[in-house]
């Protein structure tokens, strides 16, 4: 019978003295794609090592269904696996490449190869079946790895960061593939993960975020873009990160710590007085000549048909997403419009206690 649920109660992992994973729960589904969101060193890999079996946990346990997972040897946990790197037989064709976990169960050859012809279909790689991989591109590669990886049928199916090296043209093809490929995939718990955000939403149906070991949250993409649970969570699913300011509450008035004022939103009306942290995102700021903030640009980064800008304002340091083209030099004179209603609250903690 086909796994339903994956638990992991309480993982820890630490290695060389550094905390890898701190204390994680969560419960994963059949039929859904999970996607792990976290910076560099969050602790991504190690979680998909431990559910793996690369790795034994610290403490905690994973159990299927209730029974038992920690403690299997990876040959008997139900698992594949696709990594960073491009990892193939070289010696193989493409064609035996993907047969190859469908041979070591002893499925005959001719019906090994027509199953491995299928699924390099599906992966866009209909006529290379007689190449090496040393032939290939290190994204055709990719589809390789991951056609073998869907081979093997495992209920669980564990990607880790598998476009990181691919080029910024290629990993907007894969995303949108990805997608497609996994539609379908009822029978399968998948697990991605990624640092970027994009990605995130874009292929998950829940989000768990990491942040150095520990599960800061979980749910549904737009919930967790919505409703960050904390500053930090804030920062990691938001590109730029989201600005976060100083200030208080008072006299049901808003003031940042430069002193400067502001009408409190309709969402804070409920907030006793007292100090917060008001958090914005770089696109919910305008440059606008009667905008009320006057700024100082630090950096102007032009990408695509977007800029980023990095301000030294009154109220603080700004990043600011704008649309368009503006070449701006350095310690140009700018001024923002900034709307309250855009606002979230912070306790002086991180945790969040309004959003828009």
């Amino acid at each position: 019978m086909l796994a339903v649920t994956l638990n992991a109660e309480n993982l820890s992992v630490s290695l060389d003295g550094t905390v890898h994973l701190d204390h994680v729960d969560f419960t994963l589904a059949r039929g859904r794609l999970y996607t792990v969101i976290g910076r560099t060193l969050a602790g991504k890999s190690t979680l998909l090592r431990v559910i793996a079996g690369l790795l034994e946990p610290d403490s905690g346990r994973i159990t299927l269904d209730k029974r038992q997972f920690s403690g299997l040897p990876v040959w008997r946990r139900d698992v594949a696996m696709v990594y960073q790197q491009f990892i193939n037989y070289p010696h193989l064709s493409v064609l035996d490449n993907v047969a190859f976990p469908l041979r070591r169960r002893g499925t005959p050859k001719h019906e090994a190869r027509r199953r491995a012809g299928e699924l390099l279909m599906r992966v866009g790689l209909e006529g290379f079946e007689t190449r090496r991989p040393s032939q290939l591109s290190g994204g055709q590669q990719q589809r390789v790895a991951l056609a073998r990886a869907l081979a093997k049928q495992a209920g669980i199916l564990l990607l880790d960061e598998p476009l990181v090296n691919l080029d910024y043209k290629l990993r907007e093809q894969f995303r949108e593939e990805f997608r497609g490929l996994f539609a379908g995939q009822a029978d399968m718990i998948v697990v991605y993960t990624t640092t970027e955000i994009g990605e995130a939403m874009m292929l998950g149906h829940e989000i768990l975020v990491l942040h150095e070991g520990r599960l800061l949250q979980m749910g549904r993409p737009a919930d967790v873009f919505e409703r960050p649970a904390s500053t930090t969570v804030a920062e990691i699913v938001n590109d730029p990160p989201m600005n976060l300011l100083d200030g208080h509450i008072a006299d049901n008035t808003l003031h940042f710590s430069s002193g400067m004022g502001a009408t409190l939103p309709l969402h804070m009306v409920a907030l006793p007085p007292g100090r917060y942290r008001f958090g914005i995102r770089a696109n919910d700021l305008e440059m606008r000549p009667d905008g009320a903030i006057g700024g100082e640009v630090i950096v102007a980064e032009v990408s695509g048909s977007e800029t980023f800008l990095h301000l030294d304002t009154a109220i603080g340091p700004l990043a600011v997403k704008c649309e368009g083209i503006h070449p701006l030099a350095l310690r140009t004179q700018v001024r923002l419009a900034l709307e309250p209603e855009r606002l979230f609250a912070f306790s002086p903690e991180g945790g969040l206690v309004a959003a828009p």
